[in-house]
Formats: structure tokens, C-alpha cells, sequence
């Protein structure tokens, strides 16, 4: 039985449609040379911080780039494609939230090595 692919669903094309962020730009001034996509759900509930926490210095840039080298520290220790990693974010002016992040290495659209971070319940 040979198998006809009916449809695909490209990374480039979850780009456009928000479903994934391109930080690719910020990712090589961090020192990667893969591109990197963090999913929407990542980014609107911990890397977006609210308008409450900008007065203290929080920003999206500020946040991706803990994100970003939390990362690279991690995944010197790791030899596998998937790397889950620990990084704490300013939810309220009063409280800190630590959660738990995946990272994947993997194939992107042309077979090309591309990094997805995400929560560890996303795949």
C-alpha cells in the first residue's frame, strides 16, 4: 500500500497564521544558529507580560532573552532533541511563577534544523 499525502500543514505556514512566533532574529543574537519559534500559547501566557509589569521593567524582549539563554545553558548538559528546562517569570508585581518549558530540535520545512519551545503539554 503506498501512502498519498493529502495535505500538510507547514511550520512557515503556523508562522503566518500565529499559531507559532518566529524569535529567530533575537535567537542569533543569543548565539543560535537554528532558526527558533516559541508557540503562541507560550508567548501570551509567560513571555508577554501584562501591562501592569512593564512599569518594573519587565518586557517581552526581556523575558524571551532569559527564555533563550535559560535554554543554551540547558541544552550543553542535554544529548537529545528534546530538552525540558526551568525558568521563573514575574506574573504579579507580588508573585513569581516557576514553570517547566520544552524545547525540540527537530526538522523544519525543508529538513533544515529548527528549535520549537513550547509548555511541556504542547507538542
Amino acid at each position: 500500500m503506498q501512502w498519498v499525502v493529502i495535505y500538510t500543514y507547514t511550520r512557515q505556514q503556523s508562522i503566518e497564521d500565529g499559531v507559532f512566533i518566529d524569535v529567530s532574529n533575537l535567537a542569533r543574537q543569543a548565539g543560535y544558529k537554528w532558526p527558533v519559534a516559541l508557540t503562541s500559547h507560550l508567548y501570551h501566557t509567560y513571555i508577554n507580560p501584562s501591562n501592569s509589569l512593564k512599569p518594573y521593567g519587565q518586557s517581552d524582549i526581556g523575558r524571551l532573552w532569559d527564555v533563550l539563554n535559560v535554554l543554551r545553558l540547558m541544552s550543553q548538559k542535554s544529548n537529545g532533541t528534546i530538552v525540558l528546562f526551568k525558568v521563573s517569570f514575574l506574573m504579579e508585581i507580588d508573585r513569581m511563577e516557576e514553570t517547566t518549558l520544552k524545547a525540540i530540535a527537530g526538522p523544519g520545512d525543508e529538513g533544515e534544523p529548527v528549535i520549537t519551545i513550547m509548555t511541556p503539554e504542547e507538542d
